[in-house]
């Protein structure tokens, strides 16, 4: 079969270009004027101090597709057809009632090993990853506000294949300058670099190999899993070195620099801006974002921490509190709408493509049930527009195993699921 897409070559890459309609988009279709669809993507965005629990969450009774939407949720009305708000998912294995972050997209016990006071697995955006990545510049894009780290544990929700936490970006310039910044070091010295990056792994790995003999089957596996942390680096130079001499692409409507001093809820708006240039130019396809916490509620004007205002101690901070689920609703609805309103070569919208996940292993104070849970997006070919109460204690793995399989990412399970939503893919 004919390929429908245009690929860039050089002397170490194939890469497989977005569809532009200035490059004759309809030339790829198939003789049945069918066109190839655009990719999916999946955007994740961590809440780690979940939500004003008494009025986020629509009335239990009240489900289906004429639900009434909450109060905090209101910005989102214009969008009420397009999310879908669950109640009772939850963790079975979520023991920590002060990681609102650290677990949500992975579902793993932190206790799960004896004698370890830390244990993760993959998460969710990894999985997904691993497949979307191998056309993408950047495999995924993790934001992550590394001053804000109070009541977040660790600092990541985005986790490796080892269990480890993923890197992420701390401010809105940084991803800008990721994604847009012309590399001024001239082409042979960023080779040599990936070359003398190498070269230091090969010298690890073999000290590391000599190391094995005559150590214990624990130690062994330790290593072992050290080397599985040098081969995911060997596979990010490897790639690095593929895109070394593909230009960095822009969108077609200029986006400027943020300013270093963008904090809280502008930088979140920042993020989502910067997200959806680079679903136009096909960074990445697959986004996290562990939302800022105090600096947010500094910058909606609350002088309570996050954590405080998670335990509700009284008027002020329920009043703020509901401030701040509200201003993420906003944001969100500006999300949307700057997803909808981009355009694919097809003529469908980015928003059509996307898997929108907003929300927390956390309810409130230290409650690891009911976690508040809102999607969006068609990339899953979820039936969007209900407020579905689930049985008690259904597995939120089952919402990122129904993500990944809906997206057409091949997987058998993930976490503790044990099935898909069915109801989401019936209208």
């Amino acid at each position: 079969m004919k390929t429908r897409r245009a690929f860039l070559r050089s002397s170490s890459a194939l890469i497989a270009m977005p569809f532009l309609e200035s490059y004759g988009f309809s030339r790829f279709a198939s003789a049945e004027n069918k066109i190839t669809a655009p990719p999916k993507r999946m955007v994740f965005l961590g809440s780690g101090f979940g939500v004003t629990a008494s009025e986020w969450y629509p009335d239990v009774n009240d489900t289906g597709y004429d639900y009434e939407l909450p109060e905090l949720l209101s910005p989102l009305a214009k969008y009420k057809q397009d999310i879908t708000l669950f109640q009772n998912l939850e963790h079975a294995n979520s023991k920590d009632g002060h990681s609102g972050s650290t677990f949500w997209l992975t579902g793993a016990d932190r206790y799960a090993i004896p004698g370890q006071s830390f244990y993760n697995t993959i998460s969710v955006d990894q999985v997904a990853a691993a497949q979307f990545g191998l056309e993408t510049r950047y495999t995924s894009l993790h934001m992550d506000p590394g001053s804000d780290l109070t009541g977040h544990g660790p600092g990541s929700i985005s986790w490796n294949r080892q269990g480890k936490p993923v890197l992420g970006l701390p401010h809105p310039v940084a991803l800008y300058h990721k994604l847009f910044s012309s590399d001024t070091l001239p082409l042979e010295q960023r080779q040599a670099l990936l070359a003398d990056e190498r070269s230091a792994l090969d010298t690890v790995l073999e000290n590391a190999k000599s190391m094995k003999k005559g150590l214990t089957k624990t130690d062994i596996d330790k290593i072992d899993e050290y080397f599985d942390s040098i081969r995911e680096i060997e596979v990010r130079i490897a790639k690095d070195e593929q895109w070394l001499t593909v230009p960095k692409k822009h969108p077609t409507q200029n986006i400027k620099e943020p300013a270093p001093s963008l904090e809280g809820a502008p930088a979140v708006e920042m993020v989502y801006d910067l997200m959806v240039a680079a679903m136009q130019v096909d960074a990445s396809r697959v986004f996290t974002y562990r939302l800022p916490s105090d600096s947010f509620c500094e910058s909606i004007g609350s002088s309570y921490t996050a954590h405080n205002l998670s335990h509700h101690n009284g008027p002020d901070t329920i009043r703020d509190s509901k401030l701040r689920d509200q201003t993420h609703a906003k944001l969100i609805a500006g999300f949307i709408d700057r997803l909808k309103k981009t355009k694919e070569a097809d003529g469908s919208s980015l928003f059509d493509h996307v898997t929108l996940t907003f929300g927390s292993n956390l309810r409130l104070t230290h409650s690891l049930n009911n976690c508040p849970t809102l999607v969006a997006g068609g990339g899953a070919g979820f039936k969007h527009g209900r407020h579905l109460v689930m049985e008690n204690k259904t597995p939120l793995c089952n919402l990122w195993l129904s993500a990944l399989r809906g997206s057409g990412v091949q997987v058998d399970t993930f976490g503790d699921a044990n099935g898909v939503i069915n109801e989401l893919f019936e209208a």
